[in-house]
């Protein structure tokens, strides 16, 4: 398999088959809405000033890792850390609507303390207007589906919001919708997942 020097051979994952697709997943920058306390969801968004600065991090952190290619949501926040991120770069940056957060339809822009306290009340049951988590996450698992078309054997890094990461901490890790939905989304440096060969 191709990826950054020392990575691991292909190795079985938890769903059979050998993995095809080291996938390295970090969120996008802190917005102007986050330091307000806003949830967002499919409204743009625009980057704060500290937001660039970690996004400039993120293309530092990230632009010698091996990557083949970089998925980003297309809501401006999300496309605004891929561009400060790895603008200039050779590594070529890819929008994709699928990769964005959870519609809340209606209640886009509330308060994000009200909507992380009701969360667990729209795993199935859509916001009005919107959609509901399964139904974000299953975008998450169109776009995944289609990776292995071009991207078999490489390592790609995925930009995106909390639907994107439950997309692939559930599709891929196993992890119920309702777990994730009681734990807190605790900011790291990117997290990795290895995507089996379909095959």
């Amino acid at each position: 398999m191709t990826g950054r020097p020392g990575a691991q051979p292909p190795a079985s994952s938890a769903y059979g088959g050998l993995v095809s697709i080291e996938i390295v997943y970090e969120t996008h920058s802190i917005t102007e809405d986050n330091e307000r306390g806003t949830a967002t969801g499919w409204r743009p968004g625009r980057l704060s000033a500290r937001g660039r600065e970690l996004a400039a991090g993120l293309g530092r952190r990230r632009r010698d890792d091996g990557l083949a290619a970089v998925f980003s949501s297309d809501l401006a926040r999300a496309a605004e850390t891929a561009s400060v991120a790895f603008g200039g770069s050779p590594i070529p940056v890819l929008l994709d609507w699928r990769l964005r957060e959870c519609d809340y339809g209606s209640r886009n822009g509330t308060a994000a303390a009200e909507m992380l306290a009701h969360r667990a009340d729209h795993l199935d049951d859509p916001y009005p207007g919107g959609e509901s988590w399964r139904q974000a996450v299953m975008r998450v698992g169109r776009f995944l589906d289609d990776l292995p078309l071009r991207w078999s054997g490489r390592r790609v890094l995925v930009i995106g919001h909390v639907a994107t990461r439950w997309g692939l901490d559930h599709l891929i890790g196993g992890i119920p919708l309702e777990d994730l939905a009681e734990a807190d989304f605790a900011w790291q440096e990117g997290w990795e997942y290895l995507l089996p060969d379909p095959a």
